[in-house]
Protein backbone atom coordinates (compact mmCIF):
# COMPACT_ATOMS: atom_id res chain seq x y z
CA UNK A 1 0.00 0.00 0.00
CA UNK A 2 0.97 3.21 -0.84
CA UNK A 3 2.41 5.60 1.97
CA UNK A 4 -0.33 8.55 2.44
CA UNK A 5 1.37 10.05 4.28
CA UNK A 6 2.74 13.82 3.80
CA UNK A 7 6.01 13.00 5.09
CA UNK A 8 5.72 15.68 7.44
CA UNK A 9 8.59 16.22 10.01
CA UNK A 10 7.45 18.34 13.07
CA UNK A 11 10.55 18.34 14.89
CA UNK A 12 12.99 20.28 12.04
CA UNK A 13 10.62 21.60 9.39
CA UNK A 14 10.91 25.42 8.95
CA UNK A 15 7.67 26.89 10.95
CA UNK A 16 6.31 28.89 7.87
CA UNK A 17 6.61 25.90 5.70
CA UNK A 18 5.32 23.63 8.16
CA UNK A 19 2.56 25.86 8.82
CA UNK A 20 1.37 26.45 5.41
CA UNK A 21 1.17 22.25 4.59
CA UNK A 22 -1.33 22.35 7.84
CA UNK A 23 -3.48 25.31 7.12
CA UNK A 24 -4.02 25.45 3.24
CA UNK A 25 -5.55 22.04 3.11
CA UNK A 26 -6.99 23.06 6.68
CA UNK A 27 -8.89 25.68 5.05
CA UNK A 28 -9.80 24.66 1.87
CA UNK A 29 -11.62 21.80 3.60
CA UNK A 30 -13.33 24.80 6.14
CA UNK A 31 -13.72 27.15 3.19
CA UNK A 32 -15.64 24.02 1.18
CA UNK A 33 -17.72 23.24 4.84
CA UNK A 34 -18.53 27.08 5.05
CA UNK A 35 -19.99 27.09 1.24
CA UNK A 36 -22.41 24.40 2.50
CA UNK A 37 -23.55 26.55 5.54
CA UNK A 38 -23.87 29.41 3.30
CA UNK A 39 -25.77 27.30 -0.03
CA UNK A 40 -28.06 25.98 2.89
CA UNK A 41 -28.92 29.27 4.45
CA UNK A 42 -29.37 30.20 0.57
CA UNK A 43 -31.71 27.57 0.01
CA UNK A 44 -33.67 27.60 3.00
CA UNK A 45 -34.32 31.03 2.80
CA UNK A 46 -35.45 31.09 -0.56
CA UNK A 47 -36.69 27.67 -0.56
CA UNK A 48 -38.87 27.60 2.53
CA UNK A 49 -38.69 31.71 3.86
CA UNK A 50 -37.70 33.15 6.99
CA UNK A 51 -39.85 30.81 9.09
CA UNK A 52 -37.17 28.07 8.33
CA UNK A 53 -34.47 30.23 8.69
CA UNK A 54 -35.68 30.61 12.36
CA UNK A 55 -36.64 27.13 12.67
CA UNK A 56 -32.94 25.75 11.78
CA UNK A 57 -31.48 28.29 14.14
CA UNK A 58 -33.39 27.22 17.03
CA UNK A 59 -32.27 23.50 16.60
CA UNK A 60 -28.55 25.37 16.05
CA UNK A 61 -27.25 24.76 19.66
CA UNK A 62 -27.67 21.04 19.57
CA UNK A 63 -25.44 20.78 16.90
CA UNK A 64 -23.11 23.33 18.70
CA UNK A 65 -23.00 20.74 21.32
CA UNK A 66 -22.39 17.72 20.06
CA UNK A 67 -19.60 19.31 17.71
CA UNK A 68 -18.26 20.79 20.73
CA UNK A 69 -18.11 17.38 22.13
CA UNK A 70 -16.41 16.05 18.73
CA UNK A 71 -13.76 18.80 19.32
CA UNK A 72 -13.04 17.98 22.98
CA UNK A 73 -12.39 14.51 22.17
CA UNK A 74 -10.60 15.03 18.85
CA UNK A 75 -8.30 18.24 20.43
CA UNK A 76 -7.57 16.50 23.69
CA UNK A 77 -6.54 13.24 21.66
CA UNK A 78 -4.72 15.26 19.27
CA UNK A 79 -3.03 17.15 22.12
CA UNK A 80 -2.00 13.93 24.40
CA UNK A 81 -0.85 11.84 21.31
CA UNK A 82 1.24 14.53 19.44
CA UNK A 83 3.31 14.52 22.69
CA UNK A 84 3.67 10.60 23.01
CA UNK A 85 4.76 11.02 19.47
CA UNK A 86 7.30 13.87 20.00
CA UNK A 87 9.08 11.18 22.95
CA UNK A 88 8.42 8.49 21.09
CA UNK A 89 5.91 6.40 22.38
CA UNK A 90 3.77 5.62 19.19
CA UNK A 91 1.72 2.37 20.92
CA UNK A 92 0.76 4.89 23.61
CA UNK A 93 -0.19 7.31 20.87
CA UNK A 94 -2.31 4.57 19.12
CA UNK A 95 -4.23 3.46 22.29
CA UNK A 96 -4.94 7.13 22.88
CA UNK A 97 -6.75 7.23 19.36
CA UNK A 98 -8.66 4.10 19.86
CA UNK A 99 -9.70 5.39 23.23
CA UNK A 100 -11.18 8.41 21.81
CA UNK A 101 -12.99 7.30 19.31
CA UNK A 102 -14.55 4.27 21.46
CA UNK A 103 -15.39 7.31 23.68
CA UNK A 104 -16.83 9.39 20.97
CA UNK A 105 -18.88 7.07 19.46
CA UNK A 106 -20.47 5.88 23.07
CA UNK A 107 -21.37 9.67 24.02
CA UNK A 108 -22.85 10.35 20.39
CA UNK A 109 -25.38 7.31 20.90
CA UNK A 110 -26.39 7.97 24.50
CA UNK A 111 -27.02 11.87 23.35
CA UNK A 112 -29.02 10.90 20.35
CA UNK A 113 -31.31 8.34 22.38
CA UNK A 114 -31.82 11.25 24.52
CA UNK A 115 -33.08 13.94 21.95
CA UNK A 116 -35.31 11.39 20.12
CA UNK A 117 -37.28 10.40 23.18
CA UNK A 118 -38.04 13.89 24.50
CA UNK A 119 -38.33 15.96 21.46
CA UNK A 120 -40.62 18.40 22.81
CA UNK A 121 -38.90 19.20 26.19
CA UNK A 122 -35.86 19.79 23.72
CA UNK A 123 -37.22 21.82 21.71
CA UNK A 124 -39.17 24.17 23.98
CA UNK A 125 -35.97 24.60 26.28
CA UNK A 126 -34.72 25.66 22.83
CA UNK A 127 -37.04 28.43 22.84
CA UNK A 128 -39.39 26.32 20.13
CA UNK A 129 -42.59 27.60 20.80
CA UNK A 130 -46.09 28.50 19.13
CA UNK A 131 -46.40 28.72 15.19
CA UNK A 132 -42.20 27.71 14.50
CA UNK A 133 -42.63 24.55 16.96
CA UNK A 134 -43.50 22.46 14.43
CA UNK A 135 -41.05 23.66 11.41
CA UNK A 136 -38.69 23.58 14.49
CA UNK A 137 -39.98 19.50 15.01
CA UNK A 138 -39.56 18.86 11.41
CA UNK A 139 -36.10 20.06 11.09
CA UNK A 140 -34.95 18.78 14.67
CA UNK A 141 -35.96 15.13 13.85
CA UNK A 142 -34.62 14.53 10.86
CA UNK A 143 -31.46 16.56 12.15
CA UNK A 144 -29.83 14.52 14.66
CA UNK A 145 -28.07 11.62 13.06
CA UNK A 146 -25.96 14.43 11.50
CA UNK A 147 -24.99 15.52 14.69
CA UNK A 148 -24.24 11.77 16.07
CA UNK A 149 -21.80 11.43 12.88
CA UNK A 150 -20.44 15.13 13.00
CA UNK A 151 -18.81 13.56 16.06
CA UNK A 152 -16.92 10.59 14.50
CA UNK A 153 -16.10 12.94 11.36
CA UNK A 154 -14.52 16.00 14.32
CA UNK A 155 -12.12 13.29 16.19
CA UNK A 156 -11.69 11.96 12.82
CA UNK A 157 -10.25 15.04 10.98
CA UNK A 158 -8.07 15.76 14.20
CA UNK A 159 -5.97 12.24 14.14
CA UNK A 160 -5.59 12.54 10.37
CA UNK A 161 -3.96 15.66 10.26
CA UNK A 162 -1.52 14.66 13.72
CA UNK A 163 -0.86 11.57 11.27
CA UNK A 164 0.40 13.35 8.65
CA UNK A 165 -2.63 14.06 6.00
CA UNK A 166 -3.81 16.98 6.08
CA UNK A 167 -4.73 16.90 2.49
CA UNK A 168 -6.48 14.05 3.07
CA UNK A 169 -8.34 15.57 6.03
CA UNK A 170 -9.26 18.13 3.38
CA UNK A 171 -10.97 16.37 0.84
CA UNK A 172 -13.08 14.71 4.11
CA UNK A 173 -14.33 17.90 4.44
CA UNK A 174 -14.69 19.06 1.12
CA UNK A 175 -16.39 15.77 -0.42
CA UNK A 176 -19.23 15.79 2.07
CA UNK A 177 -19.68 19.35 1.71
CA UNK A 178 -20.15 18.87 -2.49
CA UNK A 179 -22.42 16.20 -1.25
CA UNK A 180 -25.02 18.11 0.79
CA UNK A 181 -24.69 21.18 -1.55
CA UNK A 182 -26.01 19.07 -4.56
CA UNK A 183 -28.86 17.06 -2.34
CA UNK A 184 -29.79 20.45 -0.17
CA UNK A 185 -30.73 21.80 -3.77
CA UNK A 186 -32.38 19.07 -5.07
CA UNK A 187 -34.60 17.81 -1.69
CA UNK A 188 -35.64 21.44 -0.90
CA UNK A 189 -36.54 22.59 -4.93
CA UNK A 190 -37.19 19.63 -7.53
CA UNK A 191 -38.47 17.44 -4.23
CA UNK A 192 -40.18 19.98 -2.30
CA UNK A 193 -39.16 18.18 1.00
CA UNK A 194 -38.75 21.39 2.73
CA UNK A 195 -36.69 21.17 5.94
CA UNK A 196 -36.96 17.69 5.76
CA UNK A 197 -35.05 17.68 2.75
CA UNK A 198 -32.92 20.12 4.17
CA UNK A 199 -31.70 17.53 7.43
CA UNK A 200 -31.64 14.73 4.83
CA UNK A 201 -28.94 16.28 2.58
CA UNK A 202 -27.00 16.93 5.60
CA UNK A 203 -27.69 13.29 7.21
CA UNK A 204 -25.80 12.09 3.82
CA UNK A 205 -23.31 14.09 3.58
CA UNK A 206 -22.47 13.42 7.05
CA UNK A 207 -22.44 9.77 6.62
CA UNK A 208 -19.67 10.13 3.51
CA UNK A 209 -17.31 12.22 5.83
CA UNK A 210 -17.76 9.16 8.60
CA UNK A 211 -17.36 6.72 5.68
CA UNK A 212 -14.27 8.79 4.49
CA UNK A 213 -12.41 9.08 7.98
CA UNK A 214 -13.42 5.07 9.00
CA UNK A 215 -11.55 4.23 5.26
CA UNK A 216 -8.24 6.30 6.37
CA UNK A 217 -8.21 4.67 10.07
CA UNK A 218 -8.46 1.27 8.78
CA UNK A 219 -6.96 0.63 5.33
CA UNK A 220 -4.44 4.23 4.48
CA UNK A 221 -2.91 5.23 7.84
CA UNK A 222 0.67 4.84 9.12
CA UNK A 223 0.89 5.69 12.85
CA UNK A 224 -2.13 6.13 14.12
CA UNK A 225 -3.67 2.52 13.91
CA UNK A 226 -6.34 1.49 15.94
CA UNK A 227 -4.85 -0.90 18.83
CA UNK A 228 -6.74 -3.57 20.18
CA UNK A 229 -7.51 -2.94 23.16
CA UNK A 230 -7.83 -5.52 26.50
CA UNK A 231 -11.32 -6.67 27.57
CA UNK A 232 -10.67 -6.39 31.41
CA UNK A 233 -11.49 -3.92 34.44
CA UNK A 234 -7.97 -2.76 34.23
CA UNK A 235 -8.08 -1.82 30.75
CA UNK A 236 -11.57 -0.11 31.21
CA UNK A 237 -9.89 1.74 33.88
CA UNK A 238 -6.82 2.74 32.40
CA UNK A 239 -9.52 3.96 28.45
CA UNK A 240 -11.36 5.85 31.48
CA UNK A 241 -8.95 7.51 33.17
CA UNK A 242 -6.81 8.60 29.84
CA UNK A 243 -9.77 9.80 28.14
CA UNK A 244 -10.55 11.79 31.24
CA UNK A 245 -7.23 13.26 30.58
CA UNK A 246 -7.87 14.20 26.86
CA UNK A 247 -11.16 15.30 27.68
CA UNK A 248 -9.15 17.78 30.42
CA UNK A 249 -6.78 18.49 27.48
CA UNK A 250 -9.42 19.38 24.69
CA UNK A 251 -12.48 20.65 27.10
CA UNK A 252 -11.88 24.12 25.89
CA UNK A 253 -13.06 22.95 22.15
CA UNK A 254 -16.23 21.76 23.96
CA UNK A 255 -16.84 24.76 25.77
CA UNK A 256 -15.96 26.91 22.91
CA UNK A 257 -18.66 25.26 20.80
CA UNK A 258 -21.35 25.70 23.75
CA UNK A 259 -20.26 29.03 23.55
CA UNK A 260 -21.66 29.35 20.51
CA UNK A 261 -24.93 27.51 21.47
CA UNK A 262 -24.96 29.92 24.08
CA UNK A 263 -24.77 33.00 21.97
CA UNK A 264 -27.11 31.64 19.83
CA UNK A 265 -29.81 30.77 22.65
CA UNK A 266 -29.34 33.92 24.51
CA UNK A 267 -29.67 35.85 21.40
CA UNK A 268 -32.88 34.32 20.04
CA UNK A 269 -34.32 34.70 23.36
CA UNK A 270 -33.24 38.67 23.44
CA UNK A 271 -34.09 39.13 19.69
CA UNK A 272 -37.35 37.77 20.34
CA UNK A 273 -38.07 39.47 23.21
CA UNK A 274 -36.83 43.15 21.63
CA UNK A 275 -38.11 42.74 18.29
CA UNK A 276 -40.17 39.16 17.73
CA UNK A 277 -40.09 36.48 14.88
CA UNK A 278 -38.54 39.16 12.64
CA UNK A 279 -35.85 39.45 15.04
CA UNK A 280 -34.90 36.43 15.68
CA UNK A 281 -35.17 35.14 11.50
CA UNK A 282 -32.69 38.12 11.24
CA UNK A 283 -30.57 36.55 13.81
CA UNK A 284 -30.61 33.45 12.11
CA UNK A 285 -28.67 35.32 9.18
CA UNK A 286 -25.52 36.13 11.66
CA UNK A 287 -26.09 32.32 13.37
CA UNK A 288 -25.49 31.42 9.95
CA UNK A 289 -22.48 33.49 9.41
CA UNK A 290 -20.70 33.33 12.66
CA UNK A 291 -19.68 29.60 11.85
CA UNK A 292 -18.07 31.18 8.20
CA UNK A 293 -15.74 33.68 10.45
CA UNK A 294 -15.21 30.78 13.79
CA UNK A 295 -14.32 28.80 10.62
CA UNK A 296 -12.00 30.46 9.59
CA UNK A 297 -10.42 31.63 12.83
CA UNK A 298 -10.31 27.68 14.24
CA UNK A 299 -8.70 26.49 10.55
CA UNK A 300 -5.56 29.06 11.70
CA UNK A 301 -5.66 27.13 15.61
CA UNK A 302 -5.94 23.61 14.29
CA UNK A 303 -3.31 23.92 11.92
CA UNK A 304 -0.95 25.30 14.39
CA UNK A 305 -2.23 22.95 17.18
CA UNK A 306 -0.17 19.98 16.03
CA UNK A 307 2.93 22.37 15.71
CA UNK A 308 2.98 23.69 18.91
CA UNK A 309 1.70 20.16 20.80
CA UNK A 310 4.76 17.72 18.89
CA UNK A 311 7.30 21.12 19.54
CA UNK A 312 6.35 22.02 23.25
CA UNK A 313 6.49 17.75 23.99
CA UNK A 314 10.03 17.56 22.36
CA UNK A 315 10.62 20.83 24.45
CA UNK A 316 11.73 23.25 21.42
CA UNK A 317 10.18 26.62 22.87
CA UNK A 318 11.44 28.89 20.09
CA UNK A 319 9.73 26.81 17.94
CA UNK A 320 6.30 26.82 19.93
CA UNK A 321 6.96 30.92 20.20
CA UNK A 322 7.36 31.11 16.43
CA UNK A 323 4.22 28.88 15.62
CA UNK A 324 1.87 31.14 18.12
CA UNK A 325 3.26 34.13 16.63
CA UNK A 326 2.36 33.72 13.16
CA UNK A 327 -0.96 32.11 13.65
CA UNK A 328 -1.66 35.25 15.73
CA UNK A 329 -0.69 37.35 13.18
CA UNK A 330 -2.74 35.51 10.19
CA UNK A 331 -5.92 35.44 12.40
CA UNK A 332 -5.38 39.35 12.97
CA UNK A 333 -5.40 40.14 9.24
CA UNK A 334 -8.01 37.33 8.51
CA UNK A 335 -10.12 39.32 11.20
CA UNK A 336 -9.62 42.95 9.78
CA UNK A 337 -10.49 41.97 5.85
CA UNK A 338 -13.84 40.06 7.78
CA UNK A 339 -14.70 43.23 9.83
CA UNK A 340 -14.05 45.20 6.20
CA UNK A 341 -16.41 42.95 4.41
CA UNK A 342 -19.28 43.13 7.37
CA UNK A 343 -19.23 46.96 7.22
CA UNK A 344 -19.42 47.66 3.59
CA UNK A 345 -21.14 44.51 2.04
CA UNK A 346 -24.15 44.25 4.55
CA UNK A 347 -27.27 44.73 2.59
CA UNK A 348 -26.20 42.23 -0.44
CA UNK A 349 -24.78 39.75 2.16
CA UNK A 350 -28.10 39.80 3.67
CA UNK A 351 -30.18 39.33 0.15
CA UNK A 352 -27.95 36.10 -0.40
CA UNK A 353 -30.30 34.62 2.22
CA UNK A 354 -33.40 36.96 1.79
CA UNK A 355 -35.64 39.27 -0.45
CA UNK A 356 -34.30 42.90 0.71
CA UNK A 357 -38.35 43.65 0.91
CA UNK A 358 -38.72 41.42 3.97
CA UNK A 359 -38.68 43.45 7.57
CA UNK A 360 -36.34 40.58 8.75
CA UNK A 361 -33.77 41.55 6.28
CA UNK A 362 -33.78 44.88 6.73
CA UNK A 363 -32.94 44.17 10.05
CA UNK A 364 -30.30 42.01 9.35
CA UNK A 365 -28.69 44.60 6.72
CA UNK A 366 -28.84 47.11 9.71
CA UNK A 367 -27.14 45.35 12.41
CA UNK A 368 -24.62 43.50 10.64
CA UNK A 369 -21.86 46.22 10.66
CA UNK A 370 -22.47 46.63 14.38
CA UNK A 371 -22.20 42.97 14.92
CA UNK A 372 -19.20 42.63 12.54
CA UNK A 373 -17.17 45.73 15.33
CA UNK A 374 -15.65 42.46 17.65
CA UNK A 375 -14.15 40.23 14.55
CA UNK A 376 -10.84 41.33 15.13
CA UNK A 377 -11.47 40.36 19.20
CA UNK A 378 -12.62 36.82 18.24
CA UNK A 379 -9.86 35.85 16.09
CA UNK A 380 -7.12 36.92 18.61
CA UNK A 381 -9.18 35.21 21.62
CA UNK A 382 -9.49 32.17 19.31
CA UNK A 383 -5.96 31.80 18.59
CA UNK A 384 -4.94 32.29 22.77
CA UNK A 385 -6.86 29.96 24.25
CA UNK A 386 -6.09 27.72 21.54
CA UNK A 387 -2.44 28.19 22.30
CA UNK A 388 -3.11 27.28 26.06
CA UNK A 389 -4.54 24.31 25.18
CA UNK A 390 -1.81 23.06 22.89
CA UNK A 391 0.65 23.45 25.79
CA UNK A 392 -1.51 21.65 28.58
CA UNK A 393 -2.82 24.60 30.29
CA UNK A 394 -6.54 23.61 29.42
CA UNK A 395 -7.89 25.06 32.67
CA UNK A 396 -6.58 28.38 31.43
CA UNK A 397 -8.03 28.11 27.66
CA UNK A 398 -11.39 26.60 29.27
CA UNK A 399 -11.84 30.38 31.46
CA UNK A 400 -11.14 32.44 28.85
CA UNK A 401 -13.70 30.77 26.90
CA UNK A 402 -16.37 30.50 29.44
CA UNK A 403 -15.71 34.09 30.45
CA UNK A 404 -15.92 34.81 25.88
CA UNK A 405 -18.76 32.38 25.26
CA UNK A 406 -21.24 32.35 28.29
CA UNK A 407 -20.63 34.96 31.19
CA UNK A 408 -19.99 38.30 28.91
CA UNK A 409 -22.64 37.06 26.47
CA UNK A 410 -24.76 36.79 28.68
CA UNK A 411 -24.25 39.49 30.49
CA UNK A 412 -23.66 41.59 26.79
CA UNK A 413 -27.53 40.50 25.72
CA UNK A 414 -28.78 41.57 29.21
CA UNK A 415 -27.35 45.10 29.49
CA UNK A 416 -26.77 46.22 26.03
CA UNK A 417 -30.36 46.35 24.75
CA UNK A 418 -31.36 48.40 28.23
CA UNK A 419 -27.84 50.38 27.32
CA UNK A 420 -28.07 51.56 23.64
CA UNK A 421 -31.25 49.63 22.13
CA UNK A 422 -31.57 47.91 18.97
CA UNK A 423 -28.06 48.63 18.19
CA UNK A 424 -27.37 46.87 21.98
CA UNK A 425 -28.55 43.61 20.74
CA UNK A 426 -26.14 43.38 17.85
CA UNK A 427 -23.14 44.69 19.96
CA UNK A 428 -23.85 42.29 22.47
CA UNK A 429 -21.21 39.80 21.14
CA UNK A 430 -18.62 42.10 19.92
CA UNK A 431 -18.98 43.43 24.06
CA UNK A 432 -18.01 40.09 25.35
CA UNK A 433 -15.26 38.93 22.47
CA UNK A 434 -13.69 42.86 23.67
CA UNK A 435 -14.09 42.19 27.29
CA UNK A 436 -12.67 38.79 26.98
CA UNK A 437 -9.50 40.28 24.84
CA UNK A 438 -8.66 42.70 27.75
CA UNK A 439 -9.27 40.28 30.17
CA UNK A 440 -5.86 37.85 28.25
CA UNK A 441 -3.82 41.10 27.61
CA UNK A 442 -3.94 41.20 31.79
CA UNK A 443 -3.52 37.62 32.66
CA UNK A 444 -0.14 37.57 29.60
CA UNK A 445 1.19 40.59 31.48
CA UNK A 446 0.88 39.49 34.98
CA UNK A 447 2.06 35.57 33.63
CA UNK A 448 5.21 37.40 32.08
CA UNK A 449 5.98 39.03 35.24
CA UNK A 450 6.00 36.15 36.92
CA UNK A 451 8.01 34.19 34.80
CA UNK A 452 10.89 36.56 34.95
CA UNK A 453 10.61 37.01 38.74
CA UNK A 454 10.52 33.01 38.62
CA UNK A 455 14.26 33.30 36.35
CA UNK A 456 16.06 36.29 37.91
Amino acid sequence: MNDNRDNIDFASTDIGKLFRRFFFPTLWGMLFSMAFILTDGIFVGHGIGPDGLAAINLVGPIMMVISGMGMMFGMGASVVAAIHLSKGNVKAARINVTQVFMAGATVSLLMGLVCYCFPRQVLTLLGARGAIYGAAYEYYIWFIPTCLLMMIETIGLFVIRLDGSPRYAMLSNIIPAVVNIVLDFVFIFPCHWGLMGASLATDIGGLVAVAMVMHYMLFRTKTLKFYRLKRTRTSLALTLRNVGYMVKMGASGLVGELAVAVMMLAGNLAFKHHLGTDGVSAYSIVCYLFPLVYMLYNAVAQSAQPIISYNYGARQHQRVFKTISMSLTISIVLGVVITLLFLFLAPWIVQIFLDGGEKAARLAANGLPYYATGFVFMAINICVTGYYQSVERAGVAVVFTIMRGILFIIAAFAAMPLLAGEKGLWLAVPTADLLTTVAIAVYVLVDQRRIRRALQ
